[in-house]
């Protein structure tokens, strides 16, 4: 039997792991380490991308400064969260405000020192980076179209700090990063329609709140359509293997997100959208993987 003492620390582990999202910050470990393999460095030996110090430097600085991305987000929305998210909200409550913070400095303070190994260039990286994220979920965030422009990029910034360190140019990484970008975009427009209600609320100025429901529909669908552009260079213009199937099931997946979202009038219903695009996103990672499947297969025998 655990004690009292015991039990409390235990909940405030999960608290604090509810905050950083560590699932989240897990998925793009594994995104990272994959994209590195398959696509930025697929001319390397695998052992040697896998073994490579800086390498892993840049990914374990990547997941420090997002998971205190996450905390600033919360520390931010806290008010927010009561309305969109009571449940996950009461979690995140088990850590003070004033831990949160403790811990939201000490990870950036420790994101730089672990890229100051790998170079200077790298340390004013992730400096601008920290700071973008923190004046996005400050001040950022409670704007139209500049917010959930500002957190895709963000999103996405990780893998072009993998990209720099491979200088790796190749036309088709960049219709890769415009396909996610996109997905990501979309993504945040579906989470400000979801989370309209508090939004209200607390007075952010979303494009949910400022032009509506049918509007943000809208850009949802053309953002939907430009997914099609990146999916057919990669499908008939780049050579990616097995990794057809997963954009043939994106298309079929963005079909039935569009026929959902047109018929969305709740929370609920917003909320599916959300999680549709999200599993096209995780399925995308793992999806990496059918680029080069003898690769695969050298591994799995």
């Amino acid at each position: 039997m655990l004690s009292r003492r015991q039990k409390h620390i235990l909940l405030k582990f999960f608290g604090m792991f509810s905050v950083v999202r560590g699932y989240n910050i897990l998925i793009i470990v594994i995104a990272q380490y994959l994209a590195s393999i398959y696509i930025l460095a697929h001319d390397k030996p695998f052992k040697q991308v896998v073994l490579d110090l800086n390498l892993f430097l840049l990914v374990l600085a990547s997941s420090v400064t997002i998971a205190g991305g996450y905390i600033i987000n919360n520390f931010y929305d806290s008010e927010k969260d009561l309305i969109n998210r009571p449940i996950k909200s009461k979690l995140d409550k088990l850590v003070s405000q004033n831990t949160k913070l403790s811990f939201y400095f000490v990870l950036n303070f420790l994101a730089v020192i672990m890229v100051s190994y790998v170079s200077f260039k790298a340390v004013i990286f992730f400096s601008i980076y920290i700071f973008g994220i923190w004046f996005y979920s400050h001040k950022l965030k409670k704007m139209p179209f500049v917010g959930n422009l500002t957190s895709a990029i963000l999103t996405i910034t990780p893998f072009f700090a993998i990209f720099m360190y491979y200088k790796n140019f190749e036309t088709v990484i960049f219709v890769h990063a415009v396909f996610l970008f996109l997905l990501i975009s979309m993504r945040e427009l579906t989470k400000d329609l979801e989370n309209i209600t508090g939004d209200l609320t607390q007075n952010y100025h979303t494009i949910p709140v400022i032009y509506g429901e049918i509007v943000s529909k809208r850009i949802l669908t053309v953002l939907a359509i430009l997914t099609l552009f990146p999916i057919y260079l990669l499908l008939f213009k780049f050579e990616i293997g097995y990794m057809y199937m997963y954009f043939y099931l994106s298309i079929v997946l963005m079909v039935v997100f569009l026929v959902l979202l047109w018929k969305s009038k709740t929370k609920l219903h917003y909320l599916l959208g959300h999680s549709i695009l999200k599993f096209i996103i995780v399925l995308g990672v793992f999806s990496i993987l059918l680029i080069d499947i003898n690769l695969l297969l050298n591994r799995i025998l």
